[in-house]
């Protein structure tokens, strides 16, 4: 038979197979992108026999449906597109593929399959389960049986093929591209304990280092399974609405900006957007780490993998699915797994070359012990060890397991904890540098406010009909969607106002909006409005907003009147900033405001220093002289304007919700969901993974020096040696766990 692979594709030798098995079947038509999938018959087929069936070999297949590139088949079938879907099928001629009958069967539920860290760990904890219990039983073996020797030592052999077997198929692929690393240390060492008659320690050894090795990629397992939870998370398809009105489902991947989708409770959002009809809350712990619903009303902003609660809502599409908040955090974390910090990329290079130094070492000392000290080169007495035995003692002690372990597995928990709280890092080198800044700049628009207006007051003149200026004002923008407008809308629900019929209704570009309620015309807009019309004497005494507020003019038959709005601050930012000051941590708003604007925003929230009226290039220099004064800056922004002084800061940070792409690409932290809390939390856990780091290197290094002191002046047997090695190993995992699952926040 053909492979597979020679027939252009997995999936097409699969479904070849498939036919192959099932001859009153013509042609299979899967269409992976709207999951369906259909078998083409001539005349009547049990249909409920070919759904198992087939279920099977998709089941083989589904990973490359979409990947598949050549079209190719064994002689005798042939493979087609017809738009997304696929279509293999028998040679037929024309006149018989008239006669076929499609029948639509259901898309079979595929189990996920285990990650490869989660089978790794499972398959080492395994094996060290098995050396284990054939330690034990081996060492029962000898005292309940001391006539048969060969018993003990053959349970002895199970414990060490088992706890060795995953140390010796690395040792082997590293031999074949001549190297070697801890694994062949320790299968040296434990070879060693067998030749010298030390069964037990050899299988103390194996047993250790494979229970470490499991504790190892179960905490990588971790730290993997929040990029899974992720990737679950986000949805195959949509409920598109239609300009009539219908609805039509289609693939995510075939969604379009400033299409509309409809979602119902329960559902998953698609993309991001913006909610254009309809009232519920969202599920957003997927990317935030925050468990309470948030509301979303008309104008509110959604995001792709969160849920809808209880409301169905219509929101049109503001990015494609490829580059939604969901994607760019899962690229992210991805891409940061992969990204090493400085130190650990020491470590790296320090565990090569320290291996080498170990064997080294090892066999100088074996030299010394045996010529220069005349110790017995391989025999063992009651009274004294042999300079081979005190030489695997030493392998044992010097090797660099937990060294090796001690950063990467910190920044791995640190990393998968962010993800889960809604903080990204772009990698280790940033949680390092994030515990020694000692200086924050922040900009001012969507960083320490929300970036987004509220209505704050209402005026009339004649005063005392400031609710029919919000009703008017309110009746002209529910027919825009400029953020003003969604402020305006926005206060008028909550405060029960009534939207009064408007005809007539015009964009004045670059001035407002017009349109008659009565019969009567209706303005609104800038000052300007005022200043040009017959009213211009008059406008010119009104009282001008205060600096930090913004107006909105609205004019009426028998009434003018003014909206004011203000961009919020965030509820959080006082505390944030206060937390900040209290740890020493010199906090500077950078904004291009006017003066009077920030002062009054940084006397609210209490900030060290303020700096206004700054360009984007003012912005760099003022990072610029804040580390000429010996600062670490940490720089938090969310525009394009910030992308340079966010290049040229210490540490980076974006607001990852309303950030511009250009900050998001510069940024080694982003904060998801624009939670300026979340900058704490931050901080708070480089702090953290770095204490943890230092006691994972103080804890590796302190007992390989401790050991090899000892082992030196011959007072550690190797069992002592073995469990103190394997020890600290278990120890530094274990620590590094702590992240994972502690509070960091």
């Amino acid at each position: 038979m053909e492979t597979a692979k020679n027939a252009g594709g997995d999936w097409v030798g699969e479904l070849v197979r498939f036919l192959r098995t099932q001859p009153t079947v013509s042609a299979v038509r899967i269409d992976p992108a709207a999951q369906t999938v259909s078998v083409a018959t001539i005349g009547h087929v049990e249909v409920e026999g070919l759904e198992e069936k087939l279920s099977a070999t998709i089941a083989a297949i589904e990973a490359e449906l979409a990947a598949s590139a050549a079209l190719r088949a064994p002689a005798g079938y042939s493979v087609r597109r017809e738009g997304d879907a696929l279509v293999v099928g028998r040679d037929h001629c024309v006149t018989a593929e008239k006669m076929w009958r499609w029948r639509e069967l259901e898309w079979p539920e595929i189990k996920a399959e285990p990650s490869p860290a989660d089978q790794e760990w499972r398959l080492l904890a395994k094996l060290a389960a098995v050396c284990g219990a054939a330690g034990i039983a081996g060492v029962a073996a000898g005292y309940l049986a001391p006539g048969a020797p060969w018993l003990a030592k053959a349970l002895f052999l199970l414990g060490v093929v088992a706890g060795g077997w995953d140390a010796a198929v690395d040792t082997w692929a590293n031999l074949r591209k001549r190297e070697i690393d801890i694994h062949f240390l320790m299968l040296a060492v434990a070879l060693g304990a067998m030749f010298i008659g030390a069964w037990g320690e050899a299988v103390l050894l194996l047993f250790l280092f494979s229970a470490s090795g499991a504790m190892e990629e179960y905490a990588l397992d971790r730290t993997q399974r929040e990029v899974s939870a992720l990737l679950k998370s986000s949805p195959k398809t949509a409920t598109l609405v239609l300009a009539d009105g219908t609805e039509k489902e289609i693939a995510v991947e075939a969604l379009q900006v400033r299409q509309r989708v409809r979602v119902k409770p329960g559902e998953a959002f698609a993309a991001d957007g913006m909610v254009v009809s309809g009232k519920s809350a969202s599920d957003e712990s997927a990317l935030t780490g925050e468990a309470v619903p948030v509301e979303k009303r008309i104008g509110d902003q959604v995001f792709s993998g969160t849920i809808n609660l209880w409301g169905a809502v219509d929101f049109d599409v503001a990015r494609l699915p490829a580059e939604s908040t969901l994607q760019k955090i899962i690229r992210l974390i991805q891409t940061a797994q992969k990204l090493k910090a400085p130190s650990e990329r020491f470590t790296d290079k320090f565990g090569t070359g320290y291996t080498y130094a170990v064997i080294g070492g090892s066999f100088a000392m074996f030299l010394l012990w045996w010529l220069g000290f005349h110790l017995p080169a391989f025999t063992n007495t009651p009274e004294t060890r042999s300079a081979f035995y005190r030489a695997m003692t030493l392998m044992v002690v010097a090797s660099p397991c937990a060294l090796v372990l001690s950063i990467p597995s910190a920044i791995l928990a640190a990393i998968a904890w962010g993800a889960r709280h809604g903080v990204l890092f772009r990698g280790g080198a940033a949680i390092e540098k994030l515990a020694d800044i000692t200086a924050v700049a922040l900009d001012k628009t969507g960083t320490l406010t929300t970036g987004e207006l509220a209505v704050v007051g209402c005026e009339s003149y004649p005063r005392g009909r400031d609710r029919e200026v919000l009703q008017l004002a309110f009746t002209l923008e529910a027919k825009s969607q400029h953020p003003i407008a969604r402020a305006i809308v926005r206060h008028a629900k909550a405060e029960g106002v009534s939207e009064l019929t408007l005809d007539d209704f015009q964009s004045l570009t670059g001035q407002g909006l017009r349109g008659k309620v009565g019969g009567a015309t209706l303005l609104l807009g800038r000052r300007e409005l005022l200043e040009s019309g017959p009213l211009a004497a008059w406008a010119k005494e009104l009282p001008a907003a205060a600096a930090e507020l913004s107006e909105v003019w609205v004019i009426a038959k028998d009434l003018v009147g003014r909206v004011l709005l203000k961009d919020q601050i965030r509820a959080e930012s006082r505390g944030v900033l206060a937390q900040l000051k209290a740890k020493g941590i010199r906090t500077v708003m950078l904004t291009g405001d006017r003066r009077h604007t920030a002062e009054a925003v940084a006397k609210e929230l209490g900030l060290d220093e303020v700096r206004a009226g700054l360009s984007p290039e003012d912005k760099v220099e003022a990072i610029q002289s804040l580390r000429r004064d010996g600062r670490k800056v940490a720089m938090v922004g969310d525009g394009v304007n910030d992308a340079p002084s966010l290049a040229a800061a210490d540490v980076s940070v974006a607001m990852g919700a309303r950030g511009s792409d250009a900050a998001l690409e510069q940024a080694e932290v982003i904060l998801m969901h624009d939670r300026i809390e979340n900058f704490l939390a931050a901080y708070r856990l480089s702090r953290r993974a770095r204490a943890i780091i230092r006691q994972n290197l103080t804890i590796s290094l302190g007992v390989v020096i401790v050991m090899v002191i000892a082992t030196a002046i011959g007072a550690v047997p190797l069992a002592v040696g073995v469990a103190a090695h394997e020890g600290s190993t278990l120890v530094v995992c274990l620590n590094s766990l702590r992240l994972l699952f502690g509070r960091n926040g």
